[in-house]
C-alpha cells in the first residue's frame, strides 16, 4: 500500500474515485534524485499495485521540475561512485516494477525531465507535457551510459536511429516536440493545466473496467518486459562501467564547479 510513512522523497495525495497523485519532492534539488529518492522509485508502483484502494496513479514532480536526474550536488548525492549491485538491483527494479504494474500510470510533465527523470515519465503508459516540459536523456553529459531505461523506452517510442541520437548527445527535447515524435501522448499549452488534463485522463480510466485495462495495457507490458530481460543487464553493466571512469569523474567535478567538462575519453 502507499503509504506516506514509508516516502520521504514523495509526496502522496489520495484523491477522489481511486486517483493517487505522487509528486517527486525536493524541489529545491529540482527534484534530482539522490540514494533515497532511487530506493523510493523502485518500490512507489509496486506498493501502488498491491494498494486495493488506488485504481490510477499521476506521477508528477513538485515546484519547476519533474525530475532533473541524478543529484550529483553536494548533500546527499546519488554519487559519483555508487556502492555497486545495490543501486544496480534499485535501477532494475525500478523499470521491472513499472512495467509489471497493472494499473494505469500517468506522468504529468512539469519542467525538467532527465536522465533517469525522463525515462521514468516515458515508461508511464499516458506522458503528458507541460509547456515548460523538457525531455532529454544526459546520461553521457555526465560521462556515463544510458542504463536507466533509456535504450529500452526511446527506440520503442521513436525508432532506433533516432533513439540513438538522442541517447548520444543528450540533446533536449521540448514538450511540444515530444508528442509530435510519440515521445508524449498530449500537450498543454498553459501550466495551469497540466494536473486539471492529467485528473482528467485519470478520473476517466478509474472509471473504466480494471481487469479490462490490465488486460489492455500488459500484453503491450509484456513485451517490453521481454526486451527488458535482454536489454537491462547489458545497458546496466555499461552504465556501471562507464561510472568508473575519469571522464565520469570529470562531469561531476565540473558539474559541481559549474563549467563544461573536458572529456578525454579515459
Amino acid at each position: 500500500m502507499l503509504d506516506q510513512s514509508n516516502y520521504q522523497t514523495m509526496k502522496i495525495d489520495r484523491r477522489d474515485r481511486g486517483v493517487v497523485v505522487v509528486s517527486l519532492n525536493r524541489p529545491e534539488r529540482l527534484n534530482a534524485v539522490n540514494a533515497r529518492m532511487h530506493a523510493e522509485l523502485a518500490t512507489f508502483s509496486r506498493d501502488f499495485a498491491n494498494d486495493r484502494e488506488a485504481r490510477v496513479l499521476v506521477l508528477t514532480g513538485e515546484g519547476r521540475a519533474f525530475c532533473a536526474g541524478g543529484d550529483f550536488g553536494p548533500g546527499d548525492p546519488l554519487g559519483s561512485d555508487p556502492s555497486g549491485p545495490t543501486m544496480m538491483v534499485e535501477a532494475r527494479q525500478i523499470i521491472d516494477h513499472i512495467l509489471e504494474c497493472e494499473k494505469p500510470i500517468i506522468s504529468a510533465v512539469n519542467g525538467y525531465a532527465m536522465g533517469l527523470g525522463a525515462n521514468v515519465a516515458l515508461l508511464c503508459d499516458v506522458v503528458i507535457a507541460g509547456p515548460s516540459a523538457v525531455f532529454a536523456d544526459t546520461h553521457v553529459n555526465m560521462g556515463i551510459g544510458a542504463g536507466d531505461g533509456g535504450q529500452l523506452i526511446w527506440p520503442f517510442l521513436i525508432g532506433v536511429n533516432r533513439a540513438k541520437y538522442y541517447l548520444m548527445t543528450g540533446e533536449h527535447v521540448s514538450g511540444k516536440q515530444a508528442v509530435e515524435m510519440g515521445l508524449a501522448n498530449f500537450y498543454v499549452e498553459e501550466k495551469d493545466d497540466l494536473m486539471p488534463r492529467a485528473l482528467e485522463i485519470a478520473e476517466k480510466l478509474a472509471a473504466g473496467a480494471p481487469q479490462a485495462i490490465a488486460a489492455s495495457k500488459m500484453a503491450v507490458n509484456a513485451y517490453l518486459r521481454s526486451i527488458s530481460s535482454m536489454l537491462m543487464p547489458i545497458c546496466l553493466k555499461y552504465e556501471e562501467l562507464s561510472m568508473k571512469t575519469e571522464d565520469h569523474r570529470e562531469a561531476v567535478k565540473a558539474f559541481q564547479e559549474k563549467r563544461p567538462p573536458q572529456f578525454t575519453g579515459r
